[in-house]
């Protein structure tokens, strides 16, 4: 399960209403490969839900829509929001796979 924290929901929903983005679209968590620097993760608004090849779930009132293929791998996520000097944006921490865990090639760099 990814579990949403109450700023990550409550920006997700900000940003559906500033962007008049419809009642029926949910949050879709995709991996999109990996590397020493861990996986790479996308988020984005989508309508589109096939039973067969998707898992959904609600995290903290935000609909959640990933891969089946993914879930074992974000389960345990925690996605938040944070705001700070170098800019704001959504955060995902995934302990399956810390960033900058490393690997064998590069010495864990």
């Amino acid at each position: 399960m990814i579990t949403l924290t109450p700023l990550a929901s409550s920006k997700v929903l900000e940003v559906m209403e500033a962007q008049n983005i419809e009642d029926d679209r949910f949050l879709r968590i995709g991996i999109m490969g990996g590397g020493c620097s861990g996986l790479r993760y996308g988020l984005a608004f989508d309508n589109e839900f096939d039973p067969l090849t998707d898992t959904k779930f609600s995290a903290d009132g935000v609909d959640v829509v990933t891969r089946k293929k993914f879930a074992e791998f974000l389960d345990g996520t925690v996605v938040d929001f944070k705001e700070g000097p170098m800019g704001s944006g959504f955060a995902i921490e995934n302990p399956n796979f810390p960033a900058g865990a490393g690997c064998a090639g590069c010495g864990g760099h």
